[in-house]
């Protein structure tokens, strides 16, 4: 094993970082905004909206990943609606193709983790709520919300975990991230076994950071939970 290009391929690969922040970041931000909608419209008793947000998570969560991007980057060029349209601009920019992708990809899975959380709220607290004179939509910000929203962090830490990793599929529509730039590191030095080590490092250690960030999160989240001294 080649421990002396291990260590100089170590600040190549750490320039790959920011793009793999800057995917991630806007995926779940976009994915975040897609999927409270998509809850709310599979919650929210209209059949037809109801079939179409469950046809729509159906799709992207029965589908690999790595197909939903080629989908978007070398398919939805071949239109020529989609070439004229004012979107064209970003759509024929593999970075925004990538976030597409995965914010559509996120958005389906975490919709699933607020619904089941909204759905897990229990009852007796809504109805407390309810018969203090709040108003449906007040007890839904105040109370089932924060109550979904503390649930649903487990699972949604292991999602962000989950896209971190699967930013790396970017690679494949020339996005030089993490990945992007170990493969062409590889393609110079041949030394795949090596190169991916260290690639595979920093991943963990993105994921550990996002890990501690959403522990500390429930931690605060929970205060009613914590050992008492």
């Amino acid at each position: 094993m080649n421990w002396e290009l291990m260590w100089d391929s170590v600040p190549t690969l750490l320039g790959g970082v920011p793009v793999t922040l800057e995917l991630v970041g806007l995926a779940l931000l976009f994915g975040a905004v897609v999927a409270f909608a998509v809850a709310m419209l599979r919650l929210s008793g209209n059949r037809i909206a109801e079939r179409a947000m469950a046809a729509y998570v159906f799709v992207f969560r029965g589908t690999p990943l790595l197909v939903q991007i080629f989908l978007i980057y070398y398919g939805l060029g071949q239109f020529a609606f989609v070439r004229d349209s004012f979107l064209w601009p970003f759509l024929r920019e593999p970075f925004w193709c990538a976030i597409l992708a995965l914010t559509l990809n996120t958005g389906a899975y975490t919709s699933e983790i607020l619904r089941g959380a909204i759905l897990s709220v229990p009852l007796g607290q809504v109805e407390a709520a309810r018969a203090c004179g709040m108003s449906r939509t007040l007890v839904f910000r105040r109370i089932v919300l924060p109550v979904a929203i503390r649930q649903m962090l487990p699972a949604y830490g292991n999602e962000i975990i989950l896209m971190v990793k699967a930013s790396s599929l970017a690679s494949t529509i020339t996005l030089l991230e993490i990945t992007g730039i170990a493969r062409k590191v590889i393609a110079q030095s041949f030394a795949v076994f090596e190169i991916f080590i260290v690639a595979g490092t920093i991943y963990l250690l993105l994921n550990f950071l996002a890990s501690r960030a959403i522990r500390y999160a429930e931690w605060r989240m929970t205060p009613y939970l914590r050992a008492r001294g």
